[in-house]
């Protein structure tokens, strides 16, 4: 199959040489707008050119923009046009609103359609809601970039949508990775027979069994990642090694709660710069875990790749009536230069919470922390020094191990 585009394949030289040229006026786009008047404040565009150059301005959290739109609706002044400027506004639950557009691949869907062999011959059965929120939108604008044809189903009404499946000829399908099922076994249950041989899925967790369940009955399905605030982040190919990162936004993998990147390989949180001109989203944090993977695809796309969906980083936990956040975490770190990683566990002894701090350091022991933990966590508990590289690589800053029945 040819690429979407010839930035697929670009070298790594060419794909820094795009970088160099297009962030700073990505950047320069967000100091344009309001919602960056602070963050952005004193930066120089000019000078952030790399991945390497975005570690040293702000994450902007979900609970930021969240607050933002509150006081300055709809889009907290993040957009650079107002809101009668796009085609589509959005609701997702929060409330979080998400400014959308109809432009050529205005969300980068395309791009993971194409991979998954969705082109003009094909007529997809867009099972996303289309109902304030943009997964509908999302994935019909992407079929039009790959010139396919959509039957805008939502969800529900399983039995109508076989029939329409049946009578349009329906050849591939979007959605949940679950409902497929749904649909594919209830046209079992009425004697029909569909036509679908691909599927291109997103929003929940697409399990070996159920991949294999859908390659039984002929049906090859590949997943992307993608969000209501960024449209498609990575997404695979027919390699199925990893998702491979889209050409137009920059991910960076970073210790949670933190802006830090992480060693190569190792999980953490997934934060995200999208080269959007219209919604200019720097640093932007998912609160989703992920790992990037070493070499490129064997498809031949270049770009680097991410292995997936793995958890959430949003691990704040209720610890004796105490919200624990990943911040504070990293907080506690930031406090003593010779710590090199901090985790935290709730666990039970009886029906009394715990908690434990273990903390990587070639030096200090449990009582030169003691304070520390308590300033910054607002919590007493128990300290483990441990010597650095101890701690797991997984992610996880905060760890609860209780376990209620």
């Amino acid at each position: 199959m040819t690429h979407f585009d010839s930035l697929e394949t670009r070298s790594v030289d060419e794909r820094a040489a795009s970088l160099a040229r297009a962030l700073p006026e990505q950047i320069a786009r967000a100091q344009s707008a309001t919602g960056y008047a602070k963050s952005l404040a004193g930066v120089d565009a000019d000078t952030v050119r790399s991945v390497e150059d975005l570690v040293d301005l702000p994450v902007l959290r979900k609970s930021e923009l969240s607050r933002a739109q509150s006081e300055s609706a709809p889009f907290g002044g993040f957009t650079v046009k107002p809101a009668s400027g796009f085609a589509h506004i959005f609701q997702s639950p929060g409330p979080i609103y998400e400014p959308g557009g109809v432009d050529h691949d205005w969300w980068r869907m395309g791009r993971f359609l194409h991979a998954a062999g969705i082109g003009q011959e094909d007529i997809v059965q867009n099972c996303f809601g289309y109902h304030l929120t943009p997964a509908g939108m999302i994935f019909e604008n992407g079929a039009r970039a790959v010139g396919a044809a959509v039957l805008p189903a939502g969800t529900g009404q399983t039995e109508l949508q076989v029939n329409a499946a049946r009578d349009i000829g329906c050849t591939a399908y979007a959605g949940t990775p679950d409902y497929l099922k749904v649909i594919l076994d209830k046209a079992d249950e009425m004697g029909v027979t569909l036509k679908f041989s691909k599927a291109a899925v997103g929003g929940g967790a697409l399990f070996p069994s159920l991949r294999q369940e859908y390659a039984d009955r002929g049906i090859t399905c590949l997943q992307s990642y993608a969000t209501a605030d960024l449209g498609n982040i990575a997404y695979e190919s027919s390699a199925m090694e990893g998702m491979i990162v889209d050409e137009h936004v920059i991910v960076e993998i970073v210790t949670p709660g933190t802006g830090t990147p992480v060693a190569p390989g190792e999980v953490g949180e997934v934060v995200v710069t999208s080269l959007n001109p219209d919604y200019p989203l720097i640093r932007f944090a998912t609160g989703d875990l992920s790992a990037v993977l070493p070499g490129v695809s064997p498809c031949g796309r270049t770009n680097k790749r991410i292995k997936g969906w793995m958890g959430r980083a949003d691990q704040t936990t209720k610890i004796k009536g105490m919200f624990v956040r990943p911040e504070q975490v990293a907080a506690l770190v930031e406090k003593h230069d010779e710590i090199v990683k901090a985790r935290v566990i709730a666990s039970r002894q009886g029906e009394m919470d715990t908690m434990t701090v273990q903390i990587e350091s070639p030096d200090g022991d449990d009582m030169s922390y003691a304070k520390s933990v308590v300033e910054v966590l607002k919590l007493k508990g128990a300290i483990e020094v441990v010597a650095p590289g101890t701690l797991p690589k997984d992610g996880l800053v905060i760890e609860d191990q209780r376990v209620y029945d």
